[in-house]
């Protein structure tokens, strides 16, 4: 599994990218579902690694994951706190959204926790994780 990880772990990562982006965009353009201010901040680090992770994953070029990990983790730590801000009722009164569509506003929860930050958060920690195991050198 760990050879598997390491061998195909940006191929994975760009998978994961892709799906991300593709439902960023089918909730927004097919659903109607406004962005708020942090879910366009999760998109700005989320659809430049389709493009990154596709060149990368066509050159096989590991080169390019400690450039694209911060994206993956500040993207990450972004949609923990949107998730967060939608979850816990004290950070909501922060209210990070100022204009437009409030930032609490939760357009799908299924199973009472799957919100759209919730699956942004998902997607940065699989394309953190495949990334991290392809980094090191096959054994």
């Amino acid at each position: 599994m760990k050879r598997l990880l390491n061998t195909y772990g940006i191929y994975f990562a760009w998978i994961v990218a892709i799906v991300a982006t593709g439902g960023s965009l089918f909730f927004s353009e097919v659903l109607g579902f406004i962005p708020c201010t942090l879910c366009w901040v999760q998109r700005i680090f989320m659809y430049p690694l389709v493009i990154l992770l596709g060149i990368a994953s066509y050159r096989t070029d590991r080169n390019i994951i400690p450039y694209v990990l911060p994206l993956t983790i500040i993207g990450g730590c972004v949609s923990l706190y949107h998730y967060l801000e939608q979850k816990v009722p004290a950070l909501a009164k922060v209210a990070s959204c100022q204009v437009g569509v409030p930032c609490t506003q939760e357009w799908i929860n299924w199973l009472g926790f799957i919100t759209i930050p919730f699956l942004a958060l998902i997607a940065f920690i699989l394309i953190t994780l495949f990334l991290s195991f392809a980094r090191t050198e096959s054994e």
